[in-house]
């Protein structure tokens, strides 16, 4: 892939969810911490220039982390939500690491994801390159594009139920085109921080980088991923995380 691509780290959040004063990102499976064996492996990408992580104003342990001395490791601070660590991870890359001679791509991955398969990544890459390819032979610009970005992703194979807010099944859903979004999510650097921007001056929530490009009238796809990447979000995530780990 003919492109700088640049891997955005959000890890902002304070993980509440995992019962813990210690953000789940800094949590330790074996001798490392989640987030340095998050980056470890985006740093393994031959294709990645530069990894941008967006912290808390308050974080107290990002510093104390192998990545935080890492060569080609940027630091940016968070905000309240992902999107806006993610867009403030942008707006740094647009003004420090562009050099506007090639294509910049952002890579949008969870610091709590740290399972993700190198060559599921890979995968991601080839097959954005390829339809960007195919797309630029037809001499077309990237907001023209038929679709903007891809995202790893699993469909579901559980029954899925919908119900009401005092937990009773209203309906049984339709699992054949449903997918479970995961990260890496990798969109063109700047019509991703454009889609960020448009979601925000109209107040519409962005779960995801794909939620903000879709917003944005972007088209996005699917790329199957393994079923192992997970992300961290219980306390019992972590004994999943580090048998997935010694399996890998």
């Amino acid at each position: 892939m003919n492109a700088n691509i640049i891997a955005i780290v959000p890890a902002a959040g304070s993980g509440s969810r995992m019962m813990s004063e210690t953000p789940k990102q800094y949590l330790r499976i074996g001798e490392k911490s989640i987030i340095d064996i998050t980056l470890e492996k985006l740093l393994a990408v031959p294709e990645v220039s530069a990894v941008v992580v967006a912290v808390s104003e308050d974080d107290q342990w990002w510093k104390h982390t192998r990545s935080a001395k890492a060569d080609r490791v940027y630091t940016v601070t968070g905000g309240p939500d992902r999107s806006l660590s993610v867009k403030n991870a942008l707006s740094f890359c647009r003004k420090q690491l562009v050099n506007g001679e090639q294509p910049s791509w952002a890579l949008v991955h969870d610091a709590a994801r740290p399972c993700v398969s190198n060559e599921k990544i890979q995968d991601l890459i080839a097959k954005v390159a390829s339809f960007e390819q195919d797309e630029k032979n037809q001499n077309k610009t990237v907001k023209e594009w038929h679709v903007q970005g891809a995202i790893l992703a699993c469909p579901v194979s559980d029954t899925v139920k919908r119900a009401s807010q005092n937990n009773i099944v209203t309906a049984t859903e339709d699992r054949s085109e449903l997918w479970l979004a995961h990260t890496p999510q990798l969109f063109p650097l700047d019509y991703l921080f454009e889609a960020i921007e448009a979601c925000h001056a109209r107040d519409i929530p962005v779960t995801d980088e794909a939620s903000a490009v879709e917003n944005y009238g972007g088209r996005v796809m699917v790329v199957s991923d393994r079923r192992d990447n997970i992300k961290i979000t219980y306390a019992e995530d972590l004994i999943w995380a580090e048998q997935i780990l010694l399996s890998q």
